[in-house]
C-alpha cells in the first residue's frame, strides 16, 4: 500500500493541509487523480508521498492519463497557499479546471511552425532600442504611451523565446481584449497560440488546458489573469499587458495580485517578466526604481505621419451655456461627432456607469429609491422601466409617484449608457450606434463583435470602461468622455490614480497614427489634479504628487494593507464584534472599525477594519488568527 498527500479541488474542503489517501499502485507526484471527499468524487493533485497515517485512509479512485503537472506548478501551488492564505480546496481550483477527469481525448499537438513575420510593421528605432535593453535583467516595466507599439515589442520578445524552445504567457485584463490580441499573435505564430478564458465551455477549457500540459513544442498562451496558473513546463517569458488594471486583482479567495504571482513564477521558471502599460501603477513604478529593475520608456508613436495629431478639449460642465442643444452633449462634442460622421469616421462616447440613471428621487420630499437588502441606490433602466441593484440583483418597477409624499415628482437623475444612446439617436439621426457594457448578453459583447466594429460596423460606439482598455480602432477619430470626474467621487486612496488611468487610456484611443484625433473631456472639476494630468499628458507630475500624498497618509507602496470585513444581522452586533477584534490587534496601525462603504448587503450589516503594517508578515499572522465570520483581502486595490 502506498500513501500520498493529495490536494483536493473542492470548495467543501476548507482545511489548510493536504489530505492523505492510499493507493495499491505507485503514482507519480503531480498526477491528476479522482478521490472520494465526503459523498462525492472530486479531482485532486498528488503533491507528495506520505507516511502511513494512524487512521484508516480512503483509496484514490482513479488516475488521469494526462502527464503529471510540472514541478514548477506544484511549487507555485504551495507558494500561493502561503502568500495568500486560503483553504487548500480553493487554491487547487486555481490550477485544475473543472471536468478534467471526464476528458476523453486531448487536442492534437501543434507543430512548431515557422513564424510568419512578413506582414509585421518594421520596428521603429525606439522599439529596437527597447528590445535591446530588455536582454539584461529578469523583470522590466515597459512604460509606453498609447500607440507606441507595445504589442509589436511583445511579438518580438515572443519570437526570441520560441526560437530558444521556451513558451510565453501573455495576460490581458479583460476577456474582451483577448480577441484582438489572439488575432494578432495567431497571424504570426499560427496554431502555437492557445487562448484560455472563463467564457469557454468547461469541455473546451479542459481540452485546451490539457493541450498546454501535453505540448512538447513551445507555445503562446493568451488570456486573463487565471492563465498565470497554466501548466507550462518550460516558460521563458510572462507579459502582463495593461498591468495597471484592477482586473488583475482577484476579488475572492485567494485574493491574489497577478503581478506578484507572475514574479514568483518567473523566479521558479527562470523566465523574464514584462509589465506593460501607458499608465503604470504608481506602486509598481516606485518598486521598479527602488529595486533597480529597468524601466523602458516609449515616448513616440509607432505610426508617425501627418495624421498623428491629437486635440484635447476640456469642457466645464458648470457652464451650462456650453450645453445649448443637449443636457448631456456639449456643443463641442456634438460638432466633433458631426464632423466625424461627415468624414465616414467613428466616434466613441465613454461613460463609467451602467443603466439610464444612477438615482431615482422625489423632487418634492427627497425620497430616494434604495435596495431593501443592500441599502444602496437603485439604478433606473429605461428599456424595461425598472430599477435594479447592481450588488445583489434586486429589481422592481419604477414608480410614477413618490411612495412617501404621493406626489408625481419622481425624477431620474444623472446619466448612463442607455440614456447616452437615446440622446445620440436624437442628435445624430441615421447614425449606426452600438452600446457595450456588462449588462449585455454574451453574444453582444465587444469580444464577439470586435472585428465588425474595427471594420466600420458602427458610427458611434457607446460604453463603459472596457472601451478604454487597449483597443485599436483605425477608423476612430473622436472620443467623448461624458463625465470625467465620476470616479473621483469614490472615497478611496486609489480614486485619483484610477481617474488618471481611465482618462489617459480613453484619450489614447485616438491620435494613434491612423488619423487625426479629437478628445472632448466633459467635467465638473477641470482643475482636479488627475484630470489636469491626463488631459495635458503630465505623467511625471502626477506620479510625484501621488507618491507624496501616499507617503504622508501611509498607503502603498509605503505600507502593506489588509482589509477585514464582517457581516452581522444587526448593526449593533457587527459594531461590537468589530470593536472586539480591533482592540486585539497590536503592533500594527488600525483604522476603524467603521461601517463598510456598502454598509448593508443582502440583508446583512457590514463593518470594516483596515490594518496597515511595515511588514507584510504581520498581516499574514493576523489572517491566520482571524475569528470565525471574518473575511479578508490582503494587498487590496481599494478600501471600498
Amino acid at each position: 500500500m502506498y500513501f500520498y498527500e493529495v490536494w483536493v479541488r473542492s470548495n467543501h474542503y476548507r482545511g489548510n493541509a493536504g489530505l492523505t489517501y492510499s493507493s495499491n499502485n505507485t503514482i507519480a507526484i503531480g498526477k491528476i487523480v479522482s478521490v472520494p471527499l465526503r459523498d462525492e468524487l472530486v479531482s485532486a493533485v498528488v503533491m507528495a508521498k506520505a507516511s502511513r497515517p494512524k487512521m484508516k485512509t480512503k483509496l484514490i479512485s482513479s488516475v488521469s492519463d494526462l502527464p503529471a503537472l510540472p514541478n514548477s506548478t506544484l511549487k507555485l501551488m504551495r507558494w500561493l497557499h502561503e502568500y495568500y492564505p486560503s483553504p487548500i480546496g480553493v487554491i487547487t481550483q486555481q490550477f485544475v479546471p473543472p471536468g478534467i477527469m471526464n476528458l476523453k481525448e486531448v487536442l492534437p499537438e501543434a507543430s512548431a511552425a515557422h513564424a510568419s513575420t512578413a506582414h509585421l510593421p518594421k520596428l521603429t528605432p525606439e522599439q529596437i532600442e527597447s528590445i535591446a535593453k530588455m536582454q539584461t535583467s529578469d523583470t522590466y516595466l515597459l512604460h509606453g504611451r498609447t500607440g507606441s507599439g507595445k504589442t509589436r515589442i511583445y511579438m518580438e520578445l515572443a519570437l526570441l523565446e520560441l526560437a530558444q524552445g521556451r513558451s510565453v504567457i501573455i495576460l490581458t485584463p479583460e476577456i474582451s481584449l483577448t480577441t484582438q490580441l489572439e488575432g494578432e499573435f495567431r497571424a504570426v505564430f499560427g496554431q502555437q497560440v492557445i487562448l484560455m478564458h472563463s467564457t469557454l465551455s468547461p469541455k473546451v477549457r479542459a481540452e485546451r488546458w490539457a493541450a498546454i500540459l501535453t505540448q512538447a513544442h513551445p507555445i503562446v498562451v493568451i488570456g486573463p489573469r487565471s492563465v498565470i496558473f497554466s501548466p507550462i513546463k518550460k516558460l521563458g517569458l510572462i507579459i502582463i499587458d495593461e498591468e495597471h488594471e484592477p482586473a488583475y486583482k482577484q476579488q475572492q479567495a485567494p485574493y491574489y495580485v497577478t503581478s506578484r504571482v507572475a514574479a514568483h513564477l518567473r523566479e521558479i521558471q527562470d523566465a523574464k517578466l514584462v509589465l506593460g502599460s501607458a499608465t503604470p501603477l504608481v506602486s509598481d513604478y516606485f518598486l521598479a526604481q527602488a529595486r533597480n529593475k529597468p524601466v523602458i520608456r516609449l515616448t513616440k508613436l509607432a505610426k508617425q505621419n501627418s495624421t498623428t495629431q491629437l486635440e484635447v478639449i476640456v469642457v466645464d460642465c458648470r457652464d451650462r451655456s456650453t450645453f445649448a442643444r443637449s443636457p448631456y452633449f456639449s456643443n463641442s462634442l456634438i460638432e466633433a461627432v458631426n464632423v466625424a460622421q461627415a468624414a465616414g469616421e467613428q466616434s466613441l462616447l465613454y461613460l463609467n456607469r451602467r443603466g439610464t440613471a444612477r438615482a431615482v428621487v422625489c423632487g418634492n420630499c427627497g425620497w430616494q429609491a434604495r435596495c431593501p437588502r443592500c441599502d444602496l441606490p437603485l439604478t433606473y433602466h429605461g428599456d424595461s422601466h425598472s430599477m435594479r441593484c447592481h450588488v445583489c440583483g434586486y429589481s422592481s418597477a419604477a414608480p410614477t409617484t413618490c411612495p412617501d409624499c404621493k406626489l408625481p415628482e419622481v425624477k431620474y437623475l444623472s446619466i448612463g449608457t442607455k440614456a447616452v444612446v437615446t440622446e445620440a439617436e436624437r442628435l445624430f439621426p441615421g447614425a449606426k450606434i452600438v452600446r457595450f457594457d456588462s449588462d449585455q448578453a454574451r453574444s453582444e459583447r465587444l469580444e464577439q463583435r470586435y472585428k465588425e466594429i474595427r471594420d466600420g460596423g458602427a458610427d458611434i460606439i457607446v460604453g463603459t470602461q472596457l472601451l478604454a482598455k487597449g483597443l485599436d480602432l483605425p477608423r476612430l477619430s473622436v472620443v467623448g468622455v461624458m463625465l470625467a470626474d465620476t470616479s473621483l467621487q469614490i472615497p478611496d486612496f486609489s480614486a485619483s490614480e484610477r481617474t488618471y488611468q481611465l482618462l489617459s487610456q480613453v484619450i489614447g484611443r485616438v491620435g494613434r497614427g491612423h488619423r487625426k484625433g479629437t478628445a472632448i473631456i466633459q467635467t465638473y472639476q477641470p482643475e482636479a489634479g488627475a484630470i489636469l494630468a491626463a488631459t495635458t499628458d503630465s505623467w511625471k507630475q502626477f506620479y510625484e504628487s501621488e507618491l507624496e500624498e501616499r507617503k504622508a497618509f501611509g498607503y502603498p507602496p509605503y505600507k502593506h494593507l489588509l482589509k477585514l470585513t464582517l457581516s452581522r444581522s444587526s448593526p449593533q452586533s457587527a459594531e461590537k464584534a468589530a470593536q472586539t477584534l480591533a482592540s486585539s490587534l497590536v503592533g500594527v496601525k488600525v483604522d476603524g472599525p467603521a461601517p463598510a462603504f456598502h454598509e448593508k448587503q443582502a440583508g446583512k450589516y457590514r463593518w470594516q477594519i483596515v490594518v496597515r503594517a511595515d511588514k507584510r508578515s504581520k498581516l499574514i499572522e493576523i489572517i491566520h488568527h482571524l475569528p470565525s465570520g471574518w473575511s479578508w483581502d490582503i494587498d487590496p486595490n481599494d478600501l471600498i
